[in-house]
C-alpha cells in the first residue's frame, strides 16, 4: 500500500516532466520519514515505474504515463520484496477448501489491480476535489491517451 501511495503522490505533485518530487516532500505529505521511503523509491526506480533525477534539484517523477502504470505493477513490485513464507498447513481441509478459496481471491484481486491505473486514481482524486483535473503525463484527455499509447 505504501508503494501505491508513493506513486499516487508523485503522480499528483509532479505535474509533468519538468517537475520532480523529493522523498522529503512525499514523507511530509504522507506522515512518514524520508529514509523509510528510500528502499521503496529505489525499487520503483530500478523497475522503471519511477524516474530518479539526481542532483541538487533532483527527485522522482513517473517513469511512464499514469495511464500505463497499473496498480498490479506497483503492488507486485512491493510484494516481491517480502520474504516468501511457506504454508504450514497441509491438511485435507486446507487443500480441498481453503487453498481454492484463496486462489480465487488472488485471481479476482489480480484482475482488479490490472484494470486500475494511476490515472484512474488521479481521476478519483480529482472527482473528490483533492487535485485539479489537469492533463499531464497522467493522460486525462482522450487525445493525450492516444499520443501516449494508452487505451481509451
Amino acid at each position: 500500500m505504501v508503494a501505491v501511495v508513493i506513486m499516487l503522490d508523485i503522480a499528483v505533485h509532479s505535474g509533468g516532466d519538468a517537475v520532480v518530487v523529493t522523498a522529503a516532500e512525499i514523507a511530509a505529505r504522507t506522515g512518514t520519514v524520508a529514509p523509510s521511503l528510500a528502499p521503496i523509491l529505489q525499487r520503483l526506480s530500478r523497475t522503471g515505474l519511477l524516474e530518479s533525477v539526481r542532483g541538487p534539484h533532483g527527485g522522482y517523477r513517473l517513469g511512464r504515463p499514469a495511464c500505463r502504470i497499473t496498480l498490479y505493477d506497483v503492488v507486485m513490485l512491493a510484494l516481491s520484496s517480502l520474504p516468501k513464507i511457506k504454508p504450514i498447513l497441509a491438511g485435507r481441509l486446507q487443500c480441498a477448501v481453503v487453498n481454492p478459496v484463496w486462489v480465487g481471491f488472488d485471481t479476482v484481486l489480480q484482475e482488479r489491480l490490472e484494470a486500475l491505473t494511476l490515472e484512474d486514481l488521479l481521476r478519483q482524486a480529482a472527482e473528490s476535489g483533492l487535485v485539479e483535473n489537469r492533463s499531464t503525463n497522467a493522460c486525462f484527455s482522450d487525445d493525450s491517451k492516444r499520443a501516449s499509447g494508452c487505451n481509451i
